[in-house]
Parts: structure tokens; sequence; C-alpha cells
């Protein structure tokens, strides 16, 4: 009971911050002015150099013995002592179970060193409280997770190879769609519903796979130089967190629904120098599906830079599908994109609502993509709901795309609801079958497009 009430009094805490951060936006200066001052307040905790190296709690890299009890003890040990390193050396440590984080602890592996995590879903009990896919419910452990910590950090060589394995393709990934997709329809229905979240009750008899890195109500939050491999489900997953540094990580394929990095309704998160390679989604910015998200926090004050997506079986920059807790004030620059569905993708529907607001996107490059920019507010074929979401103050400028082999510009705005106040200036499209298709947007302002050198017009 308490750690419930513990977890009500968070959250209540961390939606008042959030209208707190919609208010001050109203004051601060526009665009891309705004980025010095978010980021002085995005600060990666700093820990004590103190080390605990966990083959001195009995783990072995060996890639066989089960080191999950040495990594829980190395981790409760460095936290009681006021914080510190725990230190995983060069070797392949098996962790049948999950690894828990608490405050002040930094997990680092070194150059060489992999996490390799076990397949049995019954040692990822017990449950713990989860976003999955932007509904609260208690389902398997995230393979590396921590709920209401301070001051956490999973992190790397500046240079070299530090691996963290799900291997979910012989494990978790066996489970498939189908019976994922019935307990999907399970979990909104409870939603829906407006069951409690604590008897939102999965895991053992259902099929909702646990995502790899998910830090929960926490603040001061690290991920830099590791490789993340076959995640079960979503990769990088921080949720209801503040001040959030996600830099120097390469994320390659899992199994489907392997998104690389979805921040989720979280307040200040920095993403940069990243490299991402999934089937689904490379990025995906969310804050909460339907009514459980209801007066949560929104996802607001994102700075994506120097990043890669460099493959996706869907789209490379994406905010939603998950909408209704609103998501503002993202700013994505000198970033690439390839090989995706979009290279920038904004999705929701009229069943999630929400917004998406205040995104600036400048100085990228995208080399193969269907759609350059696409706009839908009828994902997943929901078009006539009760909540059309708002898309307003969109902004792209000095963007190259060298082949958008579906359309350069695609928005399908709610006529309920248009798309609103959407720039798109010094645009250079190379090819594409079909330069737009705008339906239901107001406020379109476009200059300096050019499609195989030669300026066009782009009009709502």
């Amino acid at each position: 009971m308490r750690r419930r009430q513990f977890l009500s009094r968070s959250l209540a805490f961390s939606a008042m911050a959030g209208l707190s951060t919609r208010r001050a936006f109203a004051e601060q200066p526009p665009g891309w002015d705004q980025v010095p001052g978010i980021l002085a307040r995005i600060v990666p905790p700093v820990f004590p150099d103190r080390d605990f190296d966990i083959t001195e709690f009995g783990a072995r890299g060996d890639g066989v013995t089960d080191s999950n009890p040495a990594l829980v003890a190395a981790i409760a040990a460095c936290s009681e002592a006021g914080g510190g390193r725990v230190v995983v050396p060069r070797g392949i440590y098996l962790s049948n179970g999950p690894i828990h984080l608490l405050s002040n602890v930094n997990l680092s592996l070194a150059d060489q060193a992999t996490i390799l995590f076990g397949v049995d879903p019954e040692d990822y009990l017990p449950l713990v409280e989860v976003r999955w896919q932007g509904i609260r419910c208690y389902n398997y452990s995230p393979l590396i997770y921590a709920v209401g910590q301070e001051n956490i950090a999973v992190t790397g060589p500046a240079a070299g190879s530090a691996l963290i394995d799900g291997q979910a393709v012989t494990g978790w990934g066996l489970w498939g769609d189908s019976r994922q997709d019935e307990d999907w329809a399970v979990l909104q229905s409870m939603a829906n519903d407006g069951l409690p979240v604590e008897e939102r009750i999965f895991g053992p008899g259902h099929y909702l796979r646990p995502t790899m890195f998910e830090p929960y109500q926490c603040r001061n939050v690290l991920v830099d130089g590791v490789t993340f491999h076959g995640s079960p489900f979503w990769t990088i997953h921080p949720t209801f967190c503040s001040n959030v540094t996600i830099r120097n990580v390469t994320v390659f394929p899992g199994v489907t629904n392997d998104d690389g990095c979805d921040p989720d309704s979280c307040q200040g998160v920095l993403m940069e120098g990243c490299s991402f390679y999934t089937a689904d989604d490379n990025v995906s910015i969310k804050a909460g599906s339907g009514p459980d998200a209801v007066g949560l926090p929104a996802c607001t004050d994102i700075v994506i830079r120097d990043c890669h997506c460099l493959g996706s079986g869907w789209s490379g920059f994406t905010m939603g599908s998950s909408t209704t807790g609103g998501i503002e004030n993202v700013f994505i620059e000198n970033c690439t994109a390839n090989r995706c569905i979009a290279a920038f993708y904004v999705k929701s529907n009229s069943d999630w609502g929400g917004m998406v607001r205040n995104v600036w996107i400048r100085d990228s490059r995208v080399e193969h993509c269907h759609h350059l920019f696409l706009l839908q507010t009828d994902y997943d074929g929901i078009g006539d709901g009760p909540n059309p979401p708002l898309y307003e103050s969109l902004h792209m400028r000095e963007v190259s795309c060298g082949d958008a082999s579906v359309s350069a510009f695609w928005f399908e705005g709610d006529p309920r609801q248009p798309i609103r106040d959407v720039d798109l200036i010094d645009i250079a499209i190379h090819s594409t079958v079909k330069l737009q298709l705008i339906d239901n947007t107001v406020g379109l302002y476009a200059t300096g497009i050019t499609l195989d050198g030669k300026k066009v017009t782009v009009a709502a």
C-alpha cells in the first residue's frame, strides 16, 4: 500500500509539473531560442568515485553462469554506500532476471562487456507497474528497470563495444502478435472502463512483452555509450521522468515493436549522437493513450541532435501515436534518416486525441523514405472518434531528401480540427512520385521548396 500511495503522489506531482511547464512555455521566446535554456536544465548525473565490481559478488563472465544475484547484490551495496559505479568487466554475463537500478548507481559496462538476458518469463516476476503502449498496468519487469529513483545511469566506454542483449528473437519474440493483440485489447478496455491501475494485472497467462530499459518516475537519468540488441519490445523507454540524457547509444533490431527510443511523458530530454536500426520506429515521442493518460504529464522540452535513423520498418523521427497527454517543444537538428516509411511523422487519431505542437526541425538529411513529412490524424484507421487531435506550430527548414517514393508532404488533417500553422522553408527534394497531398490544413507557409533543383509551389 505504501508503494501505491507513493506512486499516486508522484504522479500527482508530475502532473502539476507538466501544467507548470505548459504555463511557462507561453512566457518563453519561440522556436530555437528556447534550446539553450532547455539544455541548461538537462544535466547528466554525477556519481561518486567508488567502484563495485560484479565479479567480487560472484558474477562470472562465461555466458553460462547466472550473474543476476551478483548484479542485484552489487547494486544494493553501491546504493547503500552512497552511490558509485557497478562495474561489469569484459566478458559475457548471463542475467536470468531483471536488473533494478537504485538511486546514485551507474551500471557501467567495460569495453567488450556484454549483459545477456535470459528468456524465461518466470524470471521477470514479481510484476511491476509500467506503461504499456500508453496505458499503465502491472506486467513482467522490464529487463532493466527503476521506479522512483534519482541519479541512475547505464554507461559504456567512450570508444569500444559494450552490449546489452535481450535475446528476444529466441525468447519473447516467439509469443507473436496475435497473443499480444488480444491482451492489448483487454488492457484498453480496462482503461476505458476506469478499472484502477492496480487491478490491471498481466504477467503469467498473458502476452504483453516487456520493454528493455524503462526508468519509471525517475529524475536525472543517463544512458551513454552502450549498444542495445534484441529488445523484446520498446528498447529505451523513459516514462514520467525528468532530466534525461541519452547519448552515443546504438540500437540494433529486436522483434516487432522494438522502437529504438521512446521518451514518454517526460520533461527535459536530450538525445544526441545516437544511431538506430530497428524493425519499428527508430525514435517515437509519446504521451499516453486514451482515458488513462488524461491529466497525466505531457512530453515536453525534447532536443534531438546529431542522431542517425539508419533504417526502420516504420519511421525515423515520430511523435505519437500516443498523444493524449500532449507533446510540445520538440527540437530536431542535424539528423539523418534512411529506409523508412516516414522520415518525420506525426500520428494520432480521434480516439486518443491530445496534441502535438511547437515542433522544430532543421539542418537534416533524408536519403530514402516513402514520405518526407507525414501528418496523420486517423492512425490505425480511426477517423471518426470524438477527440480529433490538435497539431499546430510545426516547422521544417533546410532539409534535403534524396527520394520520397510516395510523397514529400502528406498532411491529413481532421475537418473538425484542421492542422494549423505549418512552415516549410528551404527544402530540397531530389525525387518523389507526388509532391503533396494536403487536406484540412490552415496557415501553411512554404518557400524555397525545390524538386530536382527547380522551384515548386506547395500550398493547401
